[in-house]
Order: C-alpha cells, then sequence, then structure tokens
C-alpha cells in the first residue's frame, strides 16, 4: 500500500514552482544546453533531441515523463555520459563531458554518478554484498570501510538478510534493491534511474520507488528519474515532459494524481 509519508530528511528549500531558491547560492549539478541527438544516416535519420536544456540543482528529485520511444532514455545516457551527442553541452558536477577522455568519463561515471536501470545488471556470480562493494572496490576503499557501506546499504534496502544470496536466489524486486543500493555506495552527486520499476509487477515497483524517493531524500541528494509513476510524479520537485524532442516543465495542474490504495 502507497503511504503519503514525507520524506525522512529534509531538502533544499524551493518556490511554489519547484525551483529551488537561491539563485546562484545552490549548486547546480547538471548543466544541459542545446543538446541534439539523433540515430542514423542520411536519408534515414531520426531526430530524437531536438535543442534540449535543463538545469538540475543540488538537492532536487526531476522527474522526466513522456511516451515510450520519445528519447527519454536517451537524455538520461547522455547525461550520464554513456553516450555523446550530436551536438551541445552537458555539464555534471561542475565537469564538461566534451572536455573528457574515455578514460575520465568513466571515472566521473564510477565516482559521481550512480545508475539504476529497467534490469538490475548485477553480476550473477557475486553475491548480494559483492555486488554493492564493486564500486567500492574499484576506488579502492579499504576492507572495513567498504564492508561496513555495505552493510550499511543493504539495511537501508531492506536486504541484510539477504547479504549472502546470489543474484539468482532473489526475486526482481529484491535484485533492484541490490541495484539501488550499489548506486549509492560511493555517494554519488546524482542519481539517475531510467524506469527502474519497468521490469517488476505493480506491488513490488511502488514499493522500489519510494524507496528510491526516501532514500535520495535522506541524503538531501540530486536525481534524475525517468517514470510515469503517479505516485513519484507528484512528489517530485519537478516533473519535465519529453515531446517532439524538447522538454517541458509540467505544472502542477498537468501532475498525475495519484489513486487513493
Amino acid at each position: 500500500m502507497r503511504s503519503p509519508t514525507a520524506a525522512a530528511g529534509g531538502t533544499l528549500g524551493s518556490t511554489p514552482s519547484g525551483r529551488p531558491e537561491g539563485g546562484d547560492r545552490v549548486n547546480t549539478v547538471v548543466e544541459v544546453e542545446d543538446l541534439h541527438h539523433s540515430y542514423g544516416q542520411k536519408p534515414s535519420v531520426t531526430r530524437v533531441l531536438r535543442g534540449v536544456s535543463l538545469t538540475v540543482r543540488q538537492g532536487e528529485f526531476v522527474a522526466v515523463t513522456g511516451r515510450p520511444g520519445v528519447g527519454r532514455s536517451t537524455l538520461l545516457g547522455l547525461v550520464g555520459g554513456l553516450d555523446s551527442p550530436v551536438s551541445g553541452r552537458i555539464t555534471v558536477d561542475g565537469v564538461r563531458l566534451d572536455e573528457l577522455g574515455e578514460q575520465e568519463r568513466l571515472r566521473l561515471r564510477r565516482d559521481r554518478i550512480g545508475f539504476v536501470f529497467p534490469s538490475s545488471g548485477l553480476l550473477p556470480v557475486l553475491t548480494a554484498a559483492e555486488n554493492v562493494g564493486v564500486p567500492l572496490r574499484l576506488r579502492h576503499v579499504p576492507p572495513g570501510e567498504r564492508d561496513e557501506r555495505v552493510s550499511l546499504l543493504l539495511s537501508e534496502v531492506g536486504l541484510a538478510d539477504r547479504a549472502g544470496r546470489r543474484p539468482d536466489e532473489l526475486s526482481g524486486g529484491q535484485r533492484q534493491r541490490v541495484a539501488l543500493a550499489r548506486a549509492l555506495a560511493n555517494r554519488p552527486a546524482l542519481l539517475v534511474a531510467d524506469e527502474p520499476a519497468a521490469q517488476l509487477d505493480a506491488e513490488c515497483g511502488a514499493a522500489l520507488l519510494e524507496l528510491l524517493y526516501t532514500l535520495v531524500r535522506r541524503r538531501e541528494g540530486t536525481a534524475l528519474v525517468a517514470t510515469h509513476d503517479a505516485w513519484l510524479l507528484s512528489r517530485a520537485d519537478r516533473v519535465l515532459e519529453l515531446r517532439d524532442g524538447l522538454l517541458r516543465e509540467a505544472g502542477p495542474e498537468r501532475r498525475p494524481v495519484p489513486s487513493p490504495s
């Protein structure tokens, strides 16, 4: 059952429109300027993004919605440094992505961005705890500190008693919770979540999204999430709709109202 319980932690102040107060005093985590992207070659070119601009400030929870196939996954992948745009500029946590070499881009993704995808992407030969610890191992975090953080994260996602289980011994919802814990392991500046509940049933998906929202808020974190979930859209600081290759901000009057449960 969905609960209207408020987040466990505070967030940055916001104006009635949902934008953070403070202007330049508030750090910008994501800055996207005039982003264009397309697939294919002439004469069969599909233009997906047609001049997208976007700012996400520290502490914001921003949701991106839109019909399937409009390019939300493309946009999140570009912001996360998984691909490069045809043109435009992307800055994440003060770093221009177009100025990075491949190894620098890899380190940025590892150290400053956490990802949650529709499929958990867990390594099948590793336990839940070992999967969560992978990003920490890559950063050479000392074993004691690593084990303590992994234990804390698994407790936060409700899987402390499943630490020694491998992915094939977990349910789909549990695997996504492990993936969420892994995404938060390095305390990322930005969490990018692309329809993280898309492959779960309604009940498990709802629980996962509420958990994701609560953990981001508890950390006063910053998130960019692609979702159609009415409950999550109703609680995001801002809802952006991707349509015809452009982002449009959805005001409160256009936000979905979650059904009572």
